[in-house]
């Protein structure tokens, strides 16, 4: 007899713990639910790899963009650089679906962004200022270049694209004039032989071509007179001064002032570029171009300018409040881990704390709605008692007074709820004092 009580108690044990877990299900998949819906918004982590289109292989953009990779190799991210023609190559293969490339290197006016929607910029990096070597006696601007043999960068580059621009206007693109394609390094070494008579070039200023060439006995470096009209008609140009000595201060180099006109270097993407890649490679922009340089101030570049595509999201944000606060402060990952972290929290933190609140008070009304639907029963006998005088319909209360407190007994109820039950089967006994009274007054 002694082991039916421990099976009572074993029974209504197991019981709360059902009614424990039970509640706590329904917490937890409201958390799952939360959880869910902000997986929705959350922006996929990074890839750890970018693939970045440049230029030729002993051009300036290639040169940049191994010390892009550098940068981002220290942040985790792997750059695997593809060599190209040059600007208009980079554009044919950023807008074609069936490369990977996501980023690429784009000279100012040579495509634009009617022809390619799905293209962003990062800004602009520095000036290319177009370098106009010849030999023969000295002119003043493109029209003096007819007649000559002219080495005008590889097709698809940016400096072919620009050259046919300039020279079109100048109308010194046709017979006898001929147009070379050559790239920079066979351009110098052409003119240097005497074997062209012009070669354009565009290039920062420590390019080898220019410093070669720069300072090359019977070659000179052309001086745009019409520097500013050229800026009117093509306003993605600006008009810059190398000051007389610049290059070479012993042997003063050059021997005056020389003004050049010169487009800007740009970074160009994809527009499904992961974010947090945008502002690394923006990051990466700063380090590598806001120092001073021969044609710039400190801190002038990277910039919004000259962009013939519209800025990025990111690029918009960097430009107007600097790379978000958390990249400030922590190393890559650790920034975005955060930050997409966040975006999972605080729907998290929307639905757990209601949850702190309201588990706990369906856990205690789901306990005592047990207790608290025998009131009813308990009540229909009251009025019955009442109402009923038969002594056959006062056993029959009495026997389901008996039934209603032997169903209380086995209710599970934590101790926390123990006085909801007693006081109950307080209110039991008052009902059947009551009952047991009118039996006995017949």
């Amino acid at each position: 007899m002694a082991l039916r009580p421990m099976a009572e108690f074993a029974r209504l044990q197991h019981a709360l713990r059902r009614e424990f877990w039970l509640t706590l299900g329904f917490a937890v998949v409201l958390v799952i639910g939360a959880f869910a819906l902000a997986l929705r918004f959350v922006q996929p982590a990074p890839p750890r790899s970018l693939v970045m289109s440049s230029g030729p292989d002993d051009g300036g953009y290639h040169a940049f963009a191994r010390r892009y990779q550098a940068i981002l190799a220290r942040e985790g991210v792997s750059v695997e650089l593809r060599t190209s023609a040059g600007s208009i190559d980079n554009v044919g293969r950023l807008t074609d679906p069936q490369t990977d490339i996501e980023v690429g290197f784009l000279q100012a006016g040579t495509a634009f962004a009617a022809n390619a929607p799905d293209l962003v910029s990062l800004g602009s990096l520095y000036y290319e200022p177009l370098w106009v070597f010849y030999r023969g006696a000295p002119i003043e601007d493109l029209d003096g270049l007819r007649g000559k043999k002219i080495a005008m960068g590889l097709n698809y580059s940016g400096v072919r694209a620009l050259a046919l621009q300039l020279l079109s206007v100048n109308d010194a693109v046709l017979p006898p004039t001929e147009l070379l394609e050559l790239d920079g390094n066979q351009a110098a070494q052409a003119l240097t032989d005497g074997s062209i008579g012009a070669a354009l070039l565009v290039a920062p200023a420590d390019s080898p071509a220019v410093a070669r060439l720069i300072g090359t006995p019977g070659v000179r470096l052309l001086s745009f007179v019409r520097a500013e009209a050229y800026t009117r008609r093509f306003p993605y140009l600006t008009r810059l001064v190398l000051p007389r000595g610049a290059v070479d201060f012993a042997r003063d180099i050059p021997a005056r002032d020389v003004v050049l006109v010169a487009p800007t270097a740009n970074l160009l993407a994809r527009n499904d570029l992961h974010p947090a890649l945008a502002y690394l490679l923006m990051r990466a922009a700063s380090e590598l171009h806001a120092e001073a340089g021969m044609f710039n101030a400190r801190g002038e570049f990277p910039s919004d300018k000259n962009a013939d595509f519209p800025l990025s999201t990111e690029a918009q944000r960097y430009y107007s409040a600097g790379p978000p606060f958390l990249q400030r402060y922590l190393p890559f990952w650790a920034a975005n881990l955060v930050d997409r972290m966040w975006v999972m929290i605080l729907p998290l933190l929307a639905v757990l704390v209601p949850l702190a609140r309201i588990v706990p008070a369906l856990y205690s009304w789901r306990v005592r709605s047990r207790i608290y639907r025998w009131y009813a029963r308990l009540k229909e006998i009251e009025l019955q008692l009442e109402a009923e005088q038969t002594e056959e319909a006062l056993r029959s209360m009495d026997e389901r007074l008996d039934g209603i407190e032997d169903a209380v007994n086995h209710i599970p109820t934590p101790l926390a709820f123990s006085a909801n039950l007693y006081s109950f089967r307080q209110h039991i006994e008052l009902v059947r004092t009551r009952l047991r009274r009118r039996m006995r007054a017949g």
